[in-house]
């Protein structure tokens, strides 16, 4: 359930390969509670939470047995929707972000439009198959289920880098900073930013 004036969710999702259970504001101040049985995705969890000022709590039991693909997929699905339902009728969003982060080697431009549209472009090179138990294939799976969950464009410019562990931090981190700008509420727009007059697709 979403609470509106707060811009606050949490959403449960339980399927034969993952038990998701997320609660989302996008109005926090950086707090995570995060437990994915990953740790390399609780870090960069913990990190878009950190840098976003979102507070994020999730936790997932999922079957790792087999790999990570279904955990990290599904929570990019639950997260998603979180997104989406937290913004509600998106009246007074700034609907566009953007940022440049760097981070050592790397250089990462995000840039956003929550439009009511799913799109993801990236260009994201990687040269190991791994970073911890995250196989960095993942990182696309995880912002196409986000994305499309949460009816957002993404784009993701690889500028700089090539340490992977960076690659895919700097990754998490701008996209945090492009959404919290996406998200800010703008007092001069009495609507939503659209001349259609929706932001639903």
């Amino acid at each position: 359930m979403a609470d509106s004036k707060e811009r606050k969710i949490s959403l449960a999702r339980k399927t034969s390969e993952t038990d998701i259970r997320l609660d989302l504001s996008l109005d926090g101040t950086g707090n995570a509670n995060i437990n994915t049985g990953i740790g390399f995705f609780d870090h960069m969890l913990t990190s878009f939470a950190k840098h976003g000022l979102f507070d994020l709590k999730v936790s997932v039991k999922g079957d790792l047995v087999v790999d990570c693909h279904h955990t990290i997929e599904d929570t990019g699905i639950v997260l998603g929707q979180a997104i989406r339902k937290a913004c509600g009728d998106k009246k007074g969003m700034k609907r566009f972000g953007s940022f440049l982060l760097p981070m050592d080697d790397t250089l990462i431009l995000c840039a956003i439009d929550i439009s009511g549209r799913p799109y993801l472009s990236e260009d994201l090179r990687f040269t190991t198959d791994r970073v911890g138990y995250f196989d960095t294939e993942m990182v696309r799976e995880f912002f196409y289920a986000v994305s499309y969950s949460a009816g957002m464009n993404i784009h993701f410019k690889h500028i700089n880098g090539e340490n992977n562990h960076h690659i895919i931090e700097a990754t998490f981190k701008a996209f945090a900073k492009a959404l919290d700008e996406a998200t800010m509420i703008d007092d001069r727009i009495t609507s939503v930013l659209s001349t259609k007059g929706t932001l639903e697709g």
